[in-house]
């Protein structure tokens, strides 16, 4: 199973996709050509559970300042002490949701994902050792899930809202599982990665 998943993987990410953003499903959004953003990186963790491939998932401390109890990849923004954006991602899994690096194999990176809160987003897609039990870091991470990747890949699963935000009506995909709402820049990536998947089984 894993040798088939992983050929799946690095098929997708070979093929052609260009960056996607928060504004992309509304129209009339123009953004400004000298907007300047951080760098950040997620991790799209994959573990091959026998019974079905399964995609790492958190669920954000309602304490928390931004984003609380939202559904979110391990991830953060590039600190001065990583090379880069894969680098970011993998410390704060580690941090996160306790995944060493060495249980991981990163597989390579997807076309970077533009927040309204002005990050670029590189999602780093890596399989994760199917041993792997999370730890929680206390205060930022409520709950660390798992979602079939079959749900999140099957493209029929999305749905498309929107909503208010600072005055304009911004569109965003969903990908609900059980009680998770699974939405905004976490399920335009999972869409991204989706399209790609599906182009490779066409």
């Amino acid at each position: 199973m894993t040798s088939d998943l992983r050929h799946r993987l690095e098929h997708a990410l070979v093929r052609e996709g260009r960056p996607s953003s928060d504004y992309d499903l509304s129209r009339g959004v123009f953004l400004p050509e000298n907007r300047v953003l951080r760098q950040a990186g997620v991790l799209i963790g994959v573990i091959d559970r026998g019974a079905g491939a399964q995609v790492v998932l958190t669920k954000r401390s309602s304490a928390l300042k931004h984003h609380p109890g939202q559904i979110a990849f391990p991830g953060g923004k590039v600190d001065a002490g990583d090379a880069d954006a894969v680098a970011a991602a993998l410390r704060e899994a580690r941090e996160e949701i306790g995944l060493e690096p060495s249980g991981c194999e990163v597989l390579g990176v997807l076309p970077s994902h533009e927040t309204v809160t002005g990050f670029t987003v590189t999602p780093v897609l890596a399989l994760v050792e199917p041993g792997f039990l999370a730890v929680p870091e206390a205060g930022e991470v409520d709950e660390v899930f798992e979602v079939p990747l079959a749900h999140v890949m099957d493209r029929r699963r999305y749905s498309v809202q929107s909503r208010r935000w600072r005055g304009q009506r911004r569109a965003y995909f969903t990908v609900p599982w059980g009680p998770y709402y699974i939405w905004g820049a976490t399920a335009r990536m999972l869409r991204a990665l989706a399209d790609r998947m599906a182009d490779d089984a066409d």
